[in-house]
């Protein structure tokens, strides 16, 4: 493996429709969507196949003498990058398995309350009230407006809603449906100030924006590489404290658990590993693009974008620019579409203008989430731009 940095690059990386090349990405579609599930470079399949094809040679010996070897080297690949320690590091399918983990071993008690906000990903709310129901806690929400306007809006929409009761507070980093990136370090600092637990869901970070674990200083962050960071689709990541270790367990308890935090994650019986395996190489692909200078780049294009869409469209960005990253989430209020319309809007954009973007209603709002990456460039969002107000008026006059 070579050793790039996180600010080696070529200076000949394509970048815009260039790039597609890379992928497997069908280039008769405007892929607007890779905050959903990423894409995978077809070098980083190719790491996949080869160690598909060495555990197959072998199967006895990689799950017996190898694969633990290999997820603590890797795991000390992501301290290098991400900050902290080895051992504060596991693997995991995605945040949402790491969220489960991490609370399904708080010790959550009858009365206790967990604390997050309204912008928190669906599936990380619906896990957060079915482990208070099984405890006898109880899951309360800040609000927080749609359309936000500082980040001290956001600290003190959530402040006011910690009491005495609060034993955890679970945050997003970068919301998924609104796409606003959250001031995390001033956000647990004033939960701690407090002595509350906070977990960190930074589901759509690695690779986003720069990264350092010890300066946000939670109690657990957890982040997917298969997001930006161009990893195969099951490579998530979870950071604990070595305060928290102790506790921090999987759902899913096997061989590893009694012997503590990272022998358990790191065996969970019998599973493919490859998308973990491939970390390192998902890695070198991102730094091999620019690294940090790919994410400012692509936090450009997004503004950028965003700020074309909502001057043409007549819609309304979630943040300002200062909190948005690599996705920008425009707005209409109050929205003219119920919630069964909005994914027949997604198909009509398919097939009007091969525009492939996730709509969706939050609170009383359409949302419009934009990505930008690599293999984009602005001539992608004209298009949306030009197809849009047609979709949209064909699909309410239905």
């Amino acid at each position: 493996m070579n050793n790039l940095s996180r600010s080696d690059h070529s200076p000949s990386a394509p970048e815009g429709h260039a790039a597609l090349e890379q992928f497997q990405l069908s280039p008769d579609l405007i892929h607007l969507n890779h905050g959903s599930y990423g894409a995978v470079p077809r070098v980083v399949r190719d790491e996949q196949d080869r160690w598909r094809a060495h555990i197959e040679s072998n199967p006895t010996d990689f799950f017996r003498d190898e694969l633990r070897v290999a997820l603590r080297r890797l795991a000390g690949v992501a301290a290098g990058r991400f900050g902290g320690h080895a051992d504060d590091w596991v693997f995991c399918e995605n945040a949402t398995a790491a969220v489960n983990a991490v609370l399904s071993s708080f010790g959550l008690q009858a009365g206790d309350e967990i604390v997050t906000t309204s912008h928190v990903y669906g599936a990380v709310l619906k896990a957060m009230r079915i482990w208070a129901q099984r405890f006898g806690a109880k899951v309360v929400v800040a609000q927080i407006p749609v359309i936000v306007e500082s980040e001290e809006q956001v600290v003190q929409a959530i402040a006011k809603n910690l009491s005495d009761r609060t034993r955890l507070l679970v945050i997003d980093h970068i919301t998924s449906a609104t796409a606003i990136v959250f001031p995390v370090s001033q956000i647990v600092k004033a939960a701690h100030a407090r002595g509350i637990a906070v977990l960190v869901d930074g589901a759509h970070v690695p690779g986003h924006l720069p990264l350092n674990v010890e300066a946000i200083d939670a109690d657990w962050y957890t982040g997917n590489a298969h997001k930006w960071l161009f990893a195969p689709r099951g490579c998530g990541l979870l950071w604990t404290a070595p305060e928290r270790q102790a506790q921090t367990l999987p759902v899913v308890l096997s061989h590893g658990s009694p012997e503590g935090y990272t022998q358990a994650f790191d065996w969970i019986g019998t599973r493919d590993p490859t998308a973990w395996l491939c970390f390192e190489a998902a890695l070198h692909f991102h730094d091999a693009r620019g690294g940090e200078s790919l994410m400012a780049r692509n936090r450009k294009l997004a503004a950028a974008a965003g700020d074309m869409l909502a001057r043409r469209l007549g819609l309304q960005i979630s943040a300002p620019e200062s909190m948005r990253g690599a996705m920008t989430c425009l707005t209409l209020r109050p929205s003219p579409l119920t919630a069964s319309h909005t994914g027949s809007l997604i198909h009509r954009l398919r097939e009007c203008c091969s525009a492939v973007l996730p709509v969706h209603l939050f609170e009383d709002m359409l949302c419009i989430r934009i990505s930008a990456q690599i293999y984009n460039e602005m001539a992608d969002y004209d298009v949306l731009a030009d197809a849009f107000p047609a979709a949209l008026q064909q699909e309410i006059g239905l």
